[in-house]
């Protein structure tokens, strides 16, 4: 038996409202006035009912022995444990090993508010809820990709169908093998982007000038083509246009096909000599450029990209604390390196601004050597921020790798509880058809699944 020490506060003599419940095979005498904390618990109410109300105690407990006043519970013992401290401690932490989504349905069962909880538990007790739900959207979006009885009209019907072959590619084999086209495409549009700019592979044109290949130019197109039926297709079929529109993804698409036209209608349709023009020709430069943001296209079929975006975004804090500690040593060595290289008549520090360059190539150990220091003091503090940038870029990669880590394995363990959910939805239909379905009609019902 396993009883709650007797708190200092209350009095040995007074026996008034101790009750005796037995958790799961574990007996627990607990003491009236400690309950009476809580009054509106459900061990609380125990206390105050009176032995002679059978009907009242079976709402309360499982069973209830006269002989031994003691009232049974089907329940978890580990859970009744931390539950029991809210009347002792005013708080309840969830021990590890209890899952907190059945911890939470155990204080529901005793009538105990969430709000006892401590901030950690709160905050664990959040996580493991944003994990459900994420599970719980995982399903739902498996569940309509196979559920195809929604769509009511023919128009619906084939939305919802090129929407899963141009998005999921796991739904069938032409899927993936449109995925697997769309990313070869970019693998040679980058490709192609950058063998065009060697000179041995360029042509020259009536000006005198060098210019793309035509092959080039015409793989360079083929690739474009693609790139914009796939876009307006994913637009056309997309359920939801303005989350389509907004999606970072879906802009970088857009504006890796962008540049491709606009260069396109300003070399058709301008004239010869507005193509002259200076600023014209800078700003076609600047949208061949934009050509790059394609690359980032391959995010859309690669997961370990898109896992380390997110861990990214869950260490902008540790990202800035290494801006931080760089800016502070970056200001401070650059003004000592141009304060101590003031005497050296050949000095290369002309200013501190021009100084923070040597400071950036030296903290973060590039070292171009363009800028270095001359004197015997200048020296000794390229070599302490050298130390110093060593340590201040170490010190953030840890979190930063634990958090990718973690979010990784995390994703693969809500996809794994995803595909475990939707098979055990399936098990029980099956069951349920089975059940319904005649013994000479069952064969029928495997064939056709």
């Amino acid at each position: 038996m396993w009883t709650v020490p007797k708190p200092k506060y209350r009095n040995a003599l007074s026996e008034e409202g101790d009750i005796t419940v037995n958790i799961g095979g574990v007996r627990v005498v607990l003491f009236g006035d400690d309950l009476k904390r809580y009054p509106e618990s459900r061990l609380a109410e125990l206390s105050s009912c009176s032995a002679q109300n059978p009907e009242l105690i079976d709402t309360l407990c499982d069973d209830f022995d006269p002989g031994r006043k003691e009232f049974y519970f089907d329940r978890d013992p580990d859970s009744f444990k931390c539950i029991i401290d809210v009347y002792y401690f005013d708080e309840i932490h969830i021990k590890s090993g209890i899952c907190p989504i059945c911890f939470i349905k155990e204080m529901e069962f005793w009538k105990i508010d969430q709000s006892v909880l401590d901030e950690c538990c709160k905050s664990y007790l959040s996580e493991k809820e944003e994990e459900l739900n994420e599970i719980a959207n995982k399903v739902k979006s498996i569940l309509e990709d196979l559920d195809g009885d929604q769509c009511i009209t023919r128009t619906q019907r084939c939305q919802r169908v090129l929407w899963r072959l141009m998005e999921k590619p796991d739904s069938s084999l032409p899927a993936r093998i449109i995925a697997i086209g769309s990313f070869l495409a970019i693998l040679v549009s980058a490709v192609v982007m950058c063998v065009s700019t060697i000179p041995e592979l360029q042509v020259t044109n009536a000006e005198g000038k060098l210019v793309e290949h035509p092959t080039m130019e015409a793989i360079e197109t083929v690739c474009m083509l693609w790139f914009t039926a796939e876009f307006v297709l994913r637009l056309a079929s997309s359920p939801n246009k303005v989350r389509f529109a907004l999606s970072i993804m879906n802009i970088i698409d857009f504006m890796a096909i962008m540049p491709f036209f606009v260069v396109m209608s300003l070399t058709l349709l301008g004239t010869t000599s507005m193509m002259e023009l200076v600023n014209v020709q800078q700003a076609v430069q600047a949208l061949r450029i934009m050509r790059i943001a394609r690359i980032f296209k391959l995010a859309r079929h690669s997961s370990g990209l898109q896992t380390l975006t997110y861990a990214l975004k869950r260490s902008l804090k540790e990202l800035g604390l290494l801006l931080m500690y760089m800016g502070v040593g970056i200001f401070v060595f650059s003004a000592l390196a141009y304060t101590m290289e003031q005497s050296h008549p050949e000095t290369l520090f002309r200013s501190i601004p021009q100084s923070f360059w040597w400071a950036i190539i030296t903290m973060t150990t590039v070292g171009y050597g363009d800028i270095y220091p001359k004197t015997t003091l200048g020296k000794c503090n390229a070599a302490v921020s050298f130390l110093c940038g060593v340590i201040a870029i170490a010190l953030p990669i840890h979190p930063i790798i634990n958090n990718f880590v973690v979010f990784y394995n995390k994703q693969k363990v809500l996809e794994t509880a995803a595909k475990h959910e939707v098979e055990l939805m399936d098990l029980k239909s099956d069951n349920n058809l089975e059940e319904t379905t005649p013994h000479h009609n069952k064969w029928r019902l495997k064939a056709f699944q």
